[in-house]
């Protein structure tokens, strides 16, 4: 359950990000925060990161549902007992589903967050866009733990220690 709160979190504060900037804010329209770092921008996005198959809806349809439907699926299952995991798909549950409210209803995703990093004008982005990168970093933190105590363990069962 507390997996699921994360999500909803995520969620509404998603949703609430984009509703104040959609309300306040022209599209295209930028405040600076750190001035040559980081601004609140209002952008529109049809497509994936760095607008990668713009107006494919429908592909985004089916591989997020598919990815909501596999994410329960491993709160349900894998992550009893990994509190990490379990953290990490909350994220990732949360803002998949951030995008998709975006994209059912507005048929297309709101973005704010314009990063200048080293120079680089880093694609604009948004809370969801945020918790899932966040979840997958965690998701393979869990990984390389898991792997890294599996390999402890046949280790030891086989007589060598370090």
């Amino acid at each position: 359950m507390f997996y699921y709160i994360i999500a909803l979190f995520v969620i509404a504060l998603d949703q609430l990000t984009k509703w104040l900037i959609v309300k306040n804010m022209e599209l295209g329209e930028s405040i600076p925060v750190i001035e040559n770092f980081l601004y609140i921008t209002s952008h529109r996005n049809r497509g994936a990161a760095w607008g990668i198959l713009e107006g494919q809806m429908w592909f985004f349809y089916v591989i997020t549902v598919a990815v909501i439907i596999g994410i329960v699926y491993y709160i349900k299952t894998a992550a009893k007992g990994k509190r990490l995991l379990g953290i990490a798909l909350g994220l990732m549950l949360g803002g998949a589903i951030g995008n998709f409210i975006d994209r059912v209803f507005r048929k297309e995703v709101v973005d704010f967050v314009n990063t200048y990093i080293f120079g680089y004008d880093f694609p604009v982005f948004n809370v969801a866009d945020s918790s899932l990168v966040v979840g997958v970093i965690i998701l393979m933190i869990q990984m390389l733990r898991e792997e890294r105590e599996a390999k402890e363990k046949s280790n030891g069962e086989n007589g060598i220690h370090h």
